[in-house]
């Protein structure tokens, strides 16, 4: 598949409260399996348009919803110690029941578009990590991944309610981990189908390579090519 995209934007509804937007790459020649790429919390960014370049080159079409549009449409912050600390900042005002609702939204959104023959997955990094286990509870997507998210060892109870399969990547230095929270999630997954844990030898956000003080080349490449595998299994391109 060529690596050609196209890019666009379509407007999500999001109940009486407005319009979301949905950031949208499709494959040259489109595509039949899409992605909701949920964002970090520097928003769809450099970083997010990368991994959804390198989604698309993939086959996939890919959908990056602003979370963030309730009180700060389309924020982008540079990966640095002020980025940082402004898009906590963000975090902090962030309704997360509201903002999964949102994603599920979008997920529904990009099922609806043209072509697409089965329900889109959803993958998520950091604060999307979180969102992405969320709208695995909440909506019904194929497939989830979630990359770090520090929020899923609170969420335990939801596993319940996740009927699809689940990838999880975890690090085994993740500050922004509270100590045994791996272990939880381990457990909590116990004679449960389809639901992987992956724990990599890296910090937070090992995958973001945008940002140096986190980025972590071959964890990165080893979740990464552990991600596409389990993506091909239950979400072929085509």
């Amino acid at each position: 598949m060529s690596a050609m995209t196209t890019l666009r934007t379509d407007s999500v509804g999001c109940g009486d409260d407005g319009q979301m937007d949905l950031h949208l790459w499709t494959p040259d020649g489109g595509g039949t399996s899409a992605i909701l790429l949920i964002q970090e919390i520097f928003g769809v960014g450099p970083y997010i348009r990368a991994v959804a370049e390198r989604l698309a080159a993939a086959g996939y079409i890919v959908g990056a919803p602003d979370v963030f549009w309730r009180f700060e449409r389309n924020w982008e912050a540079d990966h640095t110690e002020e980025g940082l600390g402004a898009s906590i900042g963000k975090v902090q005002q962030l309704d997360f029941q509201q903002a999964i609702s949102d994603c599920v939204a979008a997920l529904e959104h990009l099922g609806g578009l043209d072509g697409i023959t089965q329900a889109p997955a959803v993958l998520g990094f950091c604060l999307g990590g979180t969102l992405a286990f969320g709208v695995a509870a909440a909506g019904e997507p194929s497939v989830c991944v979630s990359y770090y998210g520090s929020g899923v060892p609170d969420m335990l109870a939801m596993f319940d309610q996740v009927s699809c399969p689940t990838l999880f990547h975890f690090a085994n230095a993740d500050a922004y981990m509270p100590e045994g929270a791996i272990d939880a999630v381990a457990a909590a997954i116990a004679g449960r189908e389809g639901i992987v844990v992956n724990v990599e030898a890296a910090g937070h956000a090992f995958d973001n390579h945008e940002a140096p003080m986190f980025y972590d080349e071959p964890a990165a490449k080893a979740a990464w090519a552990k991600t596409m595998a389990f993506l091909d299994l239950y979400l072929p391109v085509g």
